[in-house]
């Protein structure tokens, strides 16, 4: 369906912004409108970041933590084993280290601790004499742990953006939370790293003896630009809506990554091919360095990915990174195999209306990728997906929703099915007992026909607006490009480009011999396109047949080389297909 948003509104984006109509279209389609915030949005700047003491529990947790680094107590970091977790414990613990703090790190073990808090919390904090322990994206929920720490006299700092349990909060001495009831931070959409970023410019402020809204020093502003590349790897990875300020964030990260000072960063962007000095992209950073960083905790420990970001010897940085790079080499091994297990339990559940969300489980599921295997669910069927890796009569679950679904508030319909459940409306995770499969997968199921379900499994791609092949251009690609970092509610553009024609036979590449490169013509201009997974369609294409196709855009980088070639999303052979819009 061919998106068709409102001609006075395009054409005010026009005037008042100077942009082509392509880029008024994009703008309009997400939802801008003539006026200061779209301007906002095209222009971000790092002044309209919020003050960090505007979320709860600021001022008391900078306060605790300059009087730990003051009298040289402890402070343990707990970090969690996603990127989110990992990039914002390796954030906080360079930004106290700076500051002469007695800093240690901890995440908990995937397969042997689980998720968040738990005894190997206590243990570690026993172990490392913590005064205080700081959080970083989670801890919200961890009332008996937290109440623990609490009675062996340690200060628990929880920085944290997962929803608030419903019950009674954990005893901290502060929850740095924009989600929390009573916040009144003007936009609860951060990510974990990113809260953890603004206890680091908090503390920052709290050590220039700036105050709420002040500048800290040169040195230490240096540091936090240079820290929001981690905020960016976060942000893009934990598909936050990249609005607002995680925009902001986003795209200055993304150039702070570029020329970052880590050793590890450095090393890290060189074993996925991206440290030719290119410029990176949203991309970049969700399917190359995101899935490195992951592998770790899922294949092994994410300790291993934190010693990446943290190492400053060059030699330990690459040795630690291409470390990375072959855990994730045996991620995509182990993920294929179970994905096609997940398909063949997902057989009898294919009844959309019957189950609107997709529950399947299996004995010996590897704990490490059964959330990306909810994703690839999730992304191929149109609706959420829980996936469950039983080990005899306990079983681990990962789940995925799709947009305007909240998984989460789906969850609550079967609490009383799991042991412990918590995440957001986009992730979540669950333990539940094997005989409780079943009933969990019911109750699921029950409440989201209650709330109108999920979405239908036949996806819609809405395409943004139709382009001439000759008016696809580098110009207008970088007009494009100032819409980026591309990701959630920020969708990068699909456009639609009909009666085009094979300038030469389809060529099948690939590994496995899965995809697809095509050059399209129409009149004297060729682009290149590829068509990822789509080398089962081969026989569709003929020389001489109108092609239609919906595409997004990129720049590909090859030998020093950067040109521009299209990604097919889908392709139609034959008559021009009728294009109806979306319903209001």
């Amino acid at each position: 369906t061919l998106r068709r948003p409102p001609r006075p509104v395009v054409d005010g984006l026009i005037s008042t912004l100077r942009v082509p109509p392509l880029v008024a279209t994009l703008l309009a389609n997400r939802g801008h409108e003539p006026g200061e915030e779209v301007v906002r949005h095209l222009e971000p700047d790092l002044h309209h970041l919020h003050d960090p003491l505007l979320l709860p529990g600021m001022e008391a947790a900078c306060a605790r933590l300059g009087r730990a680094i003051d009298g040289g107590e402890p402070i343990l970091v707990h970090g969690d084993y996603d990127v989110d977790g990992v990039t914002g414990t390796a954030l906080l613990v360079r930004l106290l280290r700076h500051l002469g703090a007695r800093v240690h790190w901890h995440v908990p073990d995937r397969f042997a601790d689980g998720y968040s808090f738990g005894e190997h919390s206590l243990r570690k904090a026993r172990e490392v004499g913590a005064a205080v322990v700081v959080s970083v994206d989670n801890g919200t929920s961890a009332l008996e742990t937290i109440g623990a720490l609490t009675e062996m006299g340690i200060d628990t700092i929880v920085t944290d953006h997962h929803e608030p349990p419903r019950g009674e909060l954990p005893p901290a001495l502060a929850i740095v939370n924009p989600k929390l009831e009573d916040s009144s931070y003007p936009f609860r959409e951060l990510c974990g790293a990113a809260v953890a970023f603004k206890l680091a410019w908090g503390l920052a402020q709290e050590r220039s003896g700036a105050g709420r809204g002040g500048r800290v020093t040169r040195e230490l502003r240096e540091l936090l630009v240079d820290l929001m590349g981690l905020v960016a790897l976060a942000t893009v990875c934990d598909v936050v809506p990249l609005i607002d300020e995680n925009r902001i964030l986003a795209r200055f990260g993304l150039r702070a990554l570029e020329g970052t000072s880590s050793a590890g960063l450095r090393a890290l962007l060189s074993v996925a091919g991206l440290g030719d000095g290119r410029r990176l992209c949203a991309e970049d950073v969700g399917y190359q360095l995101g899935p490195r960083i992951n592998a770790a905790g899922r294949m092994l420990h994410a300790g291993r990915a934190i010693e990446v970001l943290l190492a400053e010897e060059e030699s330990t940085a690459r040795d630690r990174a291409r470390e990375l790079d072959e855990l994730n080499r045996e991620r995509k091994r182990i993920e294929g195999m179970l994905l096609r297990e997940a398909l063949v339990a997902a057989r009898p559940f294919e009844d959309a209306a019957r189950y609107p969300v997709l529950v399947v489980a299996g004995q010996g599921w590897h704990q490490g990728v059964i959330g990306i295997v909810a994703a690839r669910l999730a992304d191929r069927f149109g609706r959420p997906a829980l996936v469950i890796g039983l080990d005899g009569e306990l079983g681990r679950a990962s789940a995925r929703s799709v947009p305007g679904v909240s998984i989460l508030e789906l969850m609550h319909h079967g609490a009383r099915h799991m042991l412990r459940y918590g995440g957001h409306a986009m992730a979540a995770g669950c333990e539940v007992r094997a005989d409780a499969v079943d009933d969990l997968r019911e109750a699921i199921c029950a409440g989201a026909r209650g709330v109108g379900g999920a979405a239908p499994p036949d996806s819609v791609l809405e395409l943004d607006a139709e382009l001439p092949l000759r008016e696809m251009t580098p110009l207008l690609m970088r007009q494009i490009d100032r819409l980026e970092p591309f990701g959630e509610r920020n969708e990068g553009p699909l456009l639609y480009t009909p009666d085009l024609r094979l300038a030469q036979p389809p060529r099948v590449i690939g590994a496995d011999g899965t995809h697809l490169i095509l050059h399209l013509r129409r009149g004297e201009v060729v682009h290149k396109a590829l068509a990822f997974g789509m080398a089962s369609r081969v026989d569709e294409l003929t020389l001489g047949a109108p092609i239609h196709i919906a595409y997004r855009p990129r720049w590909n980088t090859f030998r020093g080389q950067t040109n521009l070639e299209l990604v097919l999303e889908d392709f139609r052979v034959g008559p021009r297909p009728s294009l109806d819009s979306p319903s209001a």
